[in-house]
C-alpha cells in the first residue's frame, strides 16, 4: 500500500485528510487546490515524524505513510521497540485500505482465488480508517516467518497500553495485526470518518 493508492479514491482520501484537520474543503471527490494543499501539509507532518522518531525499511515507510499521524507515531515507536529482537526483522506490510481495496481483499477465497484472509467487509476493518497496520516477520536470511512463536515474541516486546493486538482476538486470531486502542466502537469510527469529522479519540 502507498499514499498514492489512497489518492486514487479522492473522496476516501479527502475524508482521511479532513478527519485530521488537513483538508478544509467540501467532501466532493474532486481533486482541487484544497486537496493539493492538504496533501502537502500531511506529507510534511509525516516527514517531521520520521525525522523525529526514525526511518525504517522502504516497504514499512510506504505503509506507515498511509496511517493517520497518531498511528504513524505509534507504528514507528513500535518498530523501534522490536528492532532489538535478536535474529528477526519486523516490517509493516500493510496500512490503510480504501473501501474498494477492502472489498477486493474480502472476496479473496470467496469469489476470487486464494485463502480467506479477512472477515471484514468494506467499512468493517480498522484498516479502512488509518489506525491499523499488519506486520511481517523475517529471519536473518530474509525468510518470511508464519509460525506463531515469533509473532508472540514481537507482541511481548512491542505492545503497549496504546495498542491492541489481533493475537488477543478470539473469533479470528490475527497475530500480524496491530492498531490504536480506542474508546470508540467501529460503527462510531466509521460514521465519523465518512462525515469527515475529527476522530478526536484516535487521531
Amino acid at each position: 500500500m502507498s499514499l498514492r493508492l489512497l489518492q486514487e479514491d479522492v473522496l476516501f482520501y479527502q475524508r482521511f485528510l479532513k478527519g485530521q484537520l488537513f483538508y478544509t474543503g467540501e467532501l466532493d471527490g474532486l481533486w482541487g487546490r484544497y486537496t493539493e494543499r492538504a496533501t502537502r501539509e500531511f506529507e510534511q507532518a509525516t516527514v517531521h515524524l520520521r525525522d523525529d522518531i526514525g526511518a525504517f525499511d522502504l516497504r514499512s515507510e510506504a505503509n506507515i505513510m498511509t496511517l493517520t499521524l497518531t498511528a504513524q507515531r505509534e507504528a514507528r515507536l513500535f518498530l523501534k521497540r522490536v528492532a532489538s529482537l535478536y535474529g528477526i526483522k519486523v516490517k509493516i506490510l500493510s496500512g490503510t485500505r480504501t473501501y474498494a481495496q477492502q472489498a477486493q481483499l474480502y472476496e479473496q477465497g470467496r469469489s476470487t482465488p486464494g485463502a480467506i484472509v479477512t472477515h471484514a467487509r468494506p467499512g468493517e476493518s480498522h484498516h479502512n480508517f488509518g489506525v491499523a497496520w499488519d506486520i511481517g516477520i523475517f529471519d536473518s536470511d530474509g525468510k518470511y516467518l508464519t509460525h506463531d512463536e515469533p509473532y508472540n515474541q514481537v507482541a511481548a516486546t512491542g505492545l503497549t497500553d496504546t495498542l491492541e493486538w489481533g493475537g488477543h482476538w478470539t473469533t479470528f486470531v490475527d497475530r500480524p495485526h496491530y492498531g490504536l486502542r480506542t474508546n470508540l466502537t467501529l460503527a462510531e469510527i466509521r460514521t465519523r470518518f465518512e462525515e469527515g469529522a475529527t476522530l478526536t479519540a484516535i487521531t
